[in-house]
């Protein structure tokens, strides 16, 4: 019965609609068309969709189209290493590498960063120790501690953040420069 069809050969599946009996309400199994994939007015059954893998050009699309690389470190997690091509960094835990290719970052306020970064945009609410050249906008939140060697293009310290080191405002303009600005101080220690 599941597999009958109609006369115009949609799939039918049995419903169980409720009539009256003499012992109170009965299901009465009947014949109604399956969900979705009915065809209706001639329109054709569509396939269901593909399985796509991650690098798929359906999954990349979706990232130009705002889907953003985003990696978290999780409380109480040690990730060290290299860091490249991620949208956002959030830390909550401890890392202790070398990040390139990033847009933006964001350290909690129980997360600790140890190394070198050059990224866009960092909001620093835990503690930040190495060379950090910010591109765009670093802020330091009222619990944010940064030390070492910055570079930055803005800077916004709320009440109570801390900044130490070689601290340096640099033009946003030119990237490369802030680069080297940092690589060559930080080889000069």
């Amino acid at each position: 019965m599941a597999n009958a069809s109609d006369d115009l050969g949609i799939p039918m599946k049995p419903v169980h609609p409720a009539v009256p009996g003499p012992n109170g309400p009965t299901k009465v199994p009947t014949l109604a068309p399956r969900g979705p994939e009915v065809a209706r007015g001639g329109d054709a059954i569509r396939p269901p969709e593909p399985f796509r893998r991650p690098g798929d050009m359906a999954t990349q699309s979706r990232r130009i189209d705002g889907e953003v690389r985003k990696l978290t470190v999780g409380r109480e997690i040690t990730l060290s290493g290299e860091i490249t091509s991620c949208d956002k960094l959030i830390i909550e835990g401890s890392v202790e590498a070398n990040l390139n290719n990033c847009r933006d970052v964001e350290i909690a306020e129980t997360g600790l960063f140890k190394g070198s970064a050059s990224i866009e945009d960092a909001e620093i609410q835990g503690r930040f120790e190495g060379n950090l050249v910010v591109r765009k906008r670093l802020l330091i939140k009222a619990s944010g501690r940064v030390s070492g060697t910055i570079r930055y293009g803005q800077i916004e310290i709320e009440c109570g953040g801390q900044i130490s080191g070689d601290i340096q405002a640099q033009p946003a303009s030119d990237p490369a420069e802030l680069t080297t600005a940092v690589t060559s101080a930080h080889a000069a220690d």
